[in-house]
């Protein structure tokens, strides 16, 4: 290995490991509500299972708006434009509030018609009723804590907000079986608890932001314009990339809302599982467009190239043995987190079949990070789309209509295997080949 190779490692490895104890605290402490939840009965977790989908529609948006942060405030920061890069912070953070409060007031009028199109029973209004103000003000304030955390990553710092993520997964941990069973406010009390936690954060984080000075308000109103145009341009892709999952979600949620409210509940809780599953992958996909941006802005490709290939190489392997490990602990691993043995059966399966495909969902998921950080949000967004609407959700339909839950869990398998060899594919034919050409050098493979 060359010495730019162990350098290239080393800055991969520091960037990273802040996010991953940050990632691994968060989610963490979100399965732990689920445990607490669990504990409430089928309905509150049928509840929470039923949320998801909507919760990955105001993630999708806030990634989005993550990711045009992180590219336009290190682009500016490697053009020395330091100025330009604390006003862009600005506007994100004011922005991107604004876009969530709109869409959770949206959410919040229209919860019943969610619902039940998602296939909920009448049985449960009360419940998502009760629980998603609470909820939705928790959104808020984690979408703001992220902005935030976007622009720490933008300017290289990345020990501080996996600090902060530790700091409210604590928190939320300490104040669930307060909320929930102390002062007896069952399914709203986890909301609450997440709101008081992210709160906290967000006090830490911004009032850290402001000490560096990180943000600066424009100096004129063409200003906010131009650099309002600029995140536009940089938002709207990404975006869309990112809302393709949470329609898929809420698709999938429709499907296996056919075979009941413990089918819901299993796939709900094993949708927090998989979340936990793929931390390394969050992490590295957080980590690595800062480090992707200022190599391309550089035009050192094949630097791009072999970090590509390491994450890669360390996604897939560490992806197996974790499968592994969670078939293994797939039956007590289930009775510990759901009291229902029925369900509790349904999470074990789910745990058995589903896992072995997170290697190929994590590689789908790093080549959509990739070909936004080089520049191509287009592809990106191809790649997301035909991950889920080409692959993922006409398997996991088949595998329902022809052989029951059982055949959903399979196609689920089936879909993100297929979905990662075709990510794969397009990032070498259409982001990886035709840099490399344009610069004179070999196509090769990126492995």
């Amino acid at each position: 290995m060359s010495k730019s190779g162990e350098s290239l490692g080393r800055q991969l490895y520091r960037m990273t490991w802040p996010m991953l104890i940050g990632v691994l605290a968060t989610m963490s402490s979100q399965l732990i509500d689920s445990a607490y939840i669990g504990q409430l009965g089928t309905q509150p977790l049928a509840a929470v299972g039923f949320t998801i989908p909507v919760f990955q529609l105001i993630i999708g948006i806030q990634v989005g708006l993550g990711i045009a942060t992180t590219t336009m405030i290190s682009t500016a920061l490697g053009a020395g434009k330091q100025g330009h890069a604390r006003q862009l912070g600005s506007l994100v953070l004011a922005t991107g509030g604004a876009v969530v409060f709109m869409l959770c007031l949206l959410i919040w009028a229209g919860q019943q018609t969610i619902i039940s199109t998602l296939g909920a029973s009448e049985a449960l209004y009360p419940l998502v009723r009760a629980y998603w103000l609470p909820w939705l003000g928790s959104c808020w304030l984690g979408a703001m804590l992220y902005f935030g955390y976007s622009i720490f990553r933008a300017n290289g710092k990345t020990l501080l907000p996996g600090m902060v993520m530790v700091l409210t997964s604590l928190l939320n941990i300490v104040l669930d079986p307060l909320f929930i069973f102390v002062l007896d406010m069952g399914l709203a009390g986890a909301a609450w608890a997440t709101i008081c936690a992210y709160g906290a954060g967000c006090l830490v984080l911004f009032v850290s932001m402001a000490r560096l000075r990180f943000i600066q308000l424009p100096g004129s109103v063409a200003r906010i314009h131009t650099g309002l145009k600029r995140l536009l341009s940089f938002v709207v892709p990404s975006t869309l990339s990112q809302l393709v999952p949470p329609l898929s979600a809420m698709l999938a949620t429709a499907i296996v809302a056919a075979h009941g409210e413990r089918a819901v509940a299993a796939w709900g809780l094993g949708s927090r599982i998989e979340l936990m599953s793929i931390i390394v992958v969050l992490a590295l996909t957080m980590a690595m467009p800062p480090m992707i941006g200022r190599l391309r802005g550089s035009n050192n490709l094949e630097q791009i190239r072999r970090l590509v290939g390491k994450a890669v190489k360390f996604v897939v392997l560490w992806q197996l043995v974790l499968a592994a490990l969670l078939a293994a602990l797939s039956a007590p691993l289930s009775r510990v987190l759901i009291s229902d043995g029925a369900t509790a059966a349904l999470l074990a399966e789910y745990l058995w079949l589903v896992p072995i495909s997170y290697g190929a969902l994590g590689l789908c998921m790093i080549m959509v990070s990739v070909c936004n950080a080089m520049g191509k949000p287009r592809l990106a967004l191809v790649i997301s789309a035909l991950r889920l609407l080409g692959c993922y959700l006409p398997l996991i339909w088949l595998g329902s209509e022809l052989y029951g839950l059982r055949g959903l869990f399979f196609g689920a398998t089936l879909g993100n295997l297929l979905a990662g060899l075709m990510s794969w594919y397009m990032y070498k034919k259409h982001a990886m080949a035709p840099a490399l050409r344009a610069m004179g050098l070999s196509e090769q493979a990126t492995l």
